[in-house]
């Protein structure tokens, strides 16, 4: 959907960029325990953590200050995938 919304709204200087992140350590993952957060970690390739929720705002600090990005949906979760069934 990023990319053809940002084709619609391009005409009136709209740009439109998709922030798809992995797994961020938030107030959320308070209530499951340090193990939880270390296993849930553990799985992402590269950093092998739980993303920060400072990483997410730079990314969406970057995305505002350069404009030509546009269309654009990026992961940001440390190359994490589901594991197949």
């Amino acid at each position: 959907m990023t990319l053809p919304i940002a084709r619609d709204l391009a005409s009136v200087n709209i740009r439109v960029v998709t922030i798809a992140p992995g797994l961020f350590h938030t107030p959320l993952f308070e209530t499951v325990g340090d193990e939880v957060i270390a296993s849930l970690g553990a799985q992402v390739p590269h950093p092998s953590r739980l993303g920060q929720p400072g990483e997410y705002a730079a990314l969406a600090r970057h995305i505002v200050e350069n404009p030509m990005l546009n269309g654009e949906t990026i992961r940001l979760d440390g190359a994490i995938r589901m594991a197949p069934r």
